[in-house]
């Protein structure tokens, strides 16, 4: 399977339907056209996307464009005309014909919160003998409406009746997502919509993930990867086997080590992490005995890198900062203007981000987001919270454009309070510059923001009281090196999509502050990725089709030399098409025109350096062709990728190498992780990526690189980190194992769900669970993207609402072994040991082991039962 493969549909198929085909011949259809204007309109957008697809396809590849060509989609009348509806209806808001029959209704109103209330309502309309029908988004709130109703006293048709008692008197509850209901007293029927009975509102929104390790990515995880066990250490994956031991059947995960096959319960998979060294590993014997020596050589290597780790801690929390006051009316104001609603992951940045700086230590947070993710916007935020207390903003900026679009940003951001931004970049004159330096030094600017021209010498700042520094992988080492200057007791907010791997494992290591933002705003979508051999046709291909949705073409050719050959080549390949080149090396006064005609829409396509890889924010570019992709970094490709697809509209990215020469190992594996990466947020995946990719090497000098080849580099880390709260004088926070060993059947059948990568991730989040609401969370999930849960899934489930009562009451182990159960640790005082005792007469408390033993009942079917008793066995042991 391809991103985009429906659009060959028509051409593979050997017999096309429409949807009222697929019905039984005996089925009494009825089609509804909501809104039917809006819907031819839109049949006609997509076959005219199809006519236009046709004409470029023509175009490129010398046929005639008048040739009939196989259709996905065809006209609305077409379909009706075909159709074996018995009626076709047509829904609108107003009439639009003056035969048009007009039906009365009136919406529910507003949710009030009061079940008590809600259910005298509803008998009310049951007593005038309506049919009430609750339209429930999922089947989980269905089953929740049916008992809070059944307990307020309403009688209500059970959920399998529901099929054929909807045409009489009656309380119903489907499962059907409907924005909001009405009330049509001419029918006797009320149509109630949960969002009426909860006054949530459904919105598109993106599943919020199972806090989790950012290193564990094991949505990427697939046999043949290598994986590092806790105890076992270093083995190869070699996928999901179902196994069945005593009776029990579950799935388990298969590794191979060098003396033989590990089979791994899924509900231990938090004692697996995919492998990152930068090389093909040596696997460990299976055991743990070779494994903990590596573990005992890297822990002692590690020291030098902790206490250099430290020093820099050290350095940042006895440095003597500025607190910033709390938010003041304006920042509240400020705020509130943001034309966008914030991500729950941007939201939960800005507050860090304030929090820092109101304390007194200076602030060091890296910020990590793809582009056009938000990262801006906290930066935006904490500027203006700065200069509410009358301290200066630098903010750092690797490219000229990028310096002026922020300008921009920012000065509309800010418009209407008495604040000051200034642009420092090569595009301004030797007065202008001066002017702005003076204003720095005497304090009439506010907020500066600049390219490194701000860390040479003669910049002097009043009161600098926050440095922002965008894209700090663009920088190189002596840029660096003015930044440590800069940075001498200044709050630093650091901003980027694929942060550089020192700065990454200071992050990781608690060093510096780290605040991910992984949702994408609403409306974008993943961008379509092609890597493969240059081909002009396919190229050409790709800016026709651009052309015809009115759009624009990024094309980056990172070569100054031949780049006007280029651009005179594609002006012959696609005449009709507007070109446009502009590149680093070029007079500044020409290169800004060139970018804003282009800005401006006078031409369709730039040909262009790599300097759009920062700063080209250009809504109406949603097509990107890269030359020699395999010259470039695997962050770099990153960046170029998310300059297209900002507008919520379908992005092309084309990333070619040459046909006539071989890739190296490394730059096939940088084009084969873009290629792969193309879901939304992947910019964190793509920096742990290229570290794999490159070898992470010794982040702070290059020795210790072994040590990460023995261990992998997430292991590495959390060595270091404990390494650094030993030497900080600090007990070292060390991941404890939970053990659930339950005899029951309890797994995801394959018919269920079918991928196992999906079924990996599954599992994984099951294991993350801390609560029972995290449960719920997972079994609305499942329901809605796999459908009815079967019962080895719904025993899952109990087993994961079990792990969250353990973390709940600190519980490290539930063994059930010869109709016996033993939980621990737990620790009773005389009275709560003998009030146990009454509660279960089987129970034997050992207070030398902090254990305790509870026989359970024979004969008791299903098994399901067992996970349920010992739910309640728990609950038991959390009330005493």
């Amino acid at each position: 399977t391809f991103d985009g493969m429906e659009s060959w549909l028509p051409w593979v198929a050997t017999d096309s339907k429409v949807l009222t085909d697929l019905c039984a011949e005996s089925a009494s259809v009825h089609i509804a056209l909501i809104e039917p204007r809006r819907l031819r309109d839109r049949a006609r957008d997509l076959i005219a996307e199809e006519d236009d697809l046709a004409r470029a396809l023509a175009s490129t590849w010398s046929r005639d464009p008048d040739q009939k060509y196989p259709r996905l989609h065809s006209e609305i009348e077409s379909f009706l005309k075909n159709t074996n509806a018995e009626s076709i209806i047509s829904l609108n808001p107003v009439a639009d014909s003056p035969g048009a029959a007009s039906i009365e209704s009136s919406t529910w109103g507003q949710a009030t919160g009061d079940t008590e209330a809600l259910a005298n309502r509803i008998l009310r309309f049951v007593t005038k003998k309506f049919r009430v029908i609750i339209a429930a988004d999922t089947q989980s709130s269905a089953q929740r409406f049916f008992e809070v109703l059944t307990l307020e006293g309403v009688t209500v048709r059970s959920l399998e009746q529901q099929a054929t008692a909807i045409t009489s008197p009656g309380v119903s509850i489907v499962v059907a997502s409907l924005h909001s209901g009405c009330i049509i007293n001419a029918q006797d029927l009320a149509i109630i919509t949960e969002s009426d009975l909860t006054g949530r509102r459904r919105t598109h929104r993106h599943t919020k993930p199972v806090k989790r390790n950012s290193l564990s990515v094991f949505e990427d995880l697939k046999p043949g990867d290598y994986v590092v066990h806790h105890v076992h250490g270093v083995g190869k994956y070699l996928g999901m086997s179902k196994q069945s031991m005593g009776g029990v059947e579950r799935d388990y995960m298969q590794l191979q080590y060098n003396n033989g096959n590990l089979y791994v319960p899924t509900d231990h998979i938090d004692a697996i992490r995919q492998y990152i060294g930068g090389e093909t590993p040596t696997l460990n014997r299976m055991g743990g005995s070779d494994f903990a020596k590596s573990k005992a050589r890297v822990r002692s290597a590690v020291r030098e890198i902790a206490q250099e780790l430290v020093v820099l801690y050290q350095r940042r929390v006895t440095a003597a900062g500025h607190a910033f006051a709390s938010d003041t009316a304006w920042q509240h104001e400020m705020e509130a203007a943001f034309q966008f609603v914030e991500t729950p992951d941007q939201r939960i940045a800005i507050i860090d981000t304030k929090a820092d700086m109101e304390r007194e230590v200076p602030m060091d947070r890296l910020v990590c987001g793809d582009v056009g993710f938000g990262k801006t916007e906290v930066a935006v935020r904490a500027a203006f919270k700065c200069i509410q207390d009358g301290k200066q903003v630098a903010v750092l900026v690797p490219t000229t454009l990028l310096a002026t679009q922020h300008g921009t940003t920012f000065t509309t951001r800010f418009t209407g309070y008495p604040i000051r931004v200034e642009v420092l970049s090569r595009f301004l004159t030797a007065k202008q510059a001066k002017q702005v330096l003076q204003g720095l030094e005497s304090g009439q600017i506010d907020c500066v923001i600049g390219t490194h021209r701000l860390l040479q010498e003669g910049v002097k700042f009043k009161d600098l009281g926050l440095l922002v520094v965008d894209e700090e992988q663009r920088f190189g080492v002596q840029h660096k090196e003015q930044m440590k200057q800069l940075k001498t007791n200044v709050d630093v907010l650091t901003l980027t999509a694929t942060p550089i791997p020192r700065t990454l494992e200071m992050s990781l290591v608690g060093i510096r502050d780290l605040s991910l933002l992984n949702t994408p705003p609403a409306d974008r979508q993943p961008i379509l990725t092609f890597v493969g051999e240059e081909d002009d046709r396919v190229a050409t291909e790709a800016i026709r089709r651009e052309l015809l949705r009115d759009g624009q073409v990024f094309w980056v050719h990172n070569r100054v030399r031949s780049i006007e050959d280029r651009a005179r080549e594609l002006r012959e390949l696609v005449p009709e098409a507007r070109i446009i080149v502009a590149h680093g090396q070029m007079d500044e006064a020409k290169l800004e025109r060139a970018v804003q005609d282009f800005w401006e829409g006078k031409y369709d396509v730039l040909v262009c350096t790599t300097i759009i890889e920062s700063g080209i924010d250009m809504p109406t570019v949603n097509t990107l062709v890269v030359e020699r992709a395999d010259l470039l970094g695997l962050g770099q490709l990153h960046q170029l990728r998310g300059r297209v697809g900002r507008s919520g509209q379908r992005a092309y990215a084309y990333l070619f190498h040459p046909r006539d020469r071989a890739l190296s190992e490394h730059a096939y594996e940088r084009l084969r992780t873009i290629g792969e990466a193309t879901e939304l947020g992947s910019g964190f995946k793509i920096a742990m990526r290229d570290l794999e990719i490159r070898g992470a090497g010794n982040l702070l000098g290059e020795a210790q690189s072994g040590h990460i080849a023995a261990v992998g580099y997430d292991l590495y880390c959390q060595l270091v980190t404990e390494a650094v709260a030993e030497m900080k004088g600090e007990v070292p926070k060390i991941p404890v194992e939970l053990k659930i060993d339950v005899p029951i059947t309890a797994f995801l059948p394959n018919d269920y769900v079918a991928k196992e990568e999906l079924r990996l991730d599954a599992y994984r989040r099951l294991v993350a669970v801390r609560t029972h609401a995290d449960v719920q969370d997972i079994k609305a999930e499942w329901q809605d993207r796999f459908g009815e849960l079967p019962e080895p899934a719904k025993s899952l489930l109990m087993v994961g609402s079990l792990r969250a009562e353990c973390h709940r009451i600190g519980l490290r182990e539930i063994i059930v072994s010869d109709n016996r159960a033993k939980l621990s640790p737990i620790t009773l005082k005389a009275s709560e040991s003998m009030r146990l005792v009454r509660l279960s007469p089987s129970a034997t408390y050992r207070e030398q082991s902090n254990d305790l033993s509870i026989a359970i009942p024979r004969g008791q079917e299903p098994a399901t039962y067992l996970v349920g008793f010992m739910q309640e066995l728990v609950e038991e042991v959390a009330l005493v």
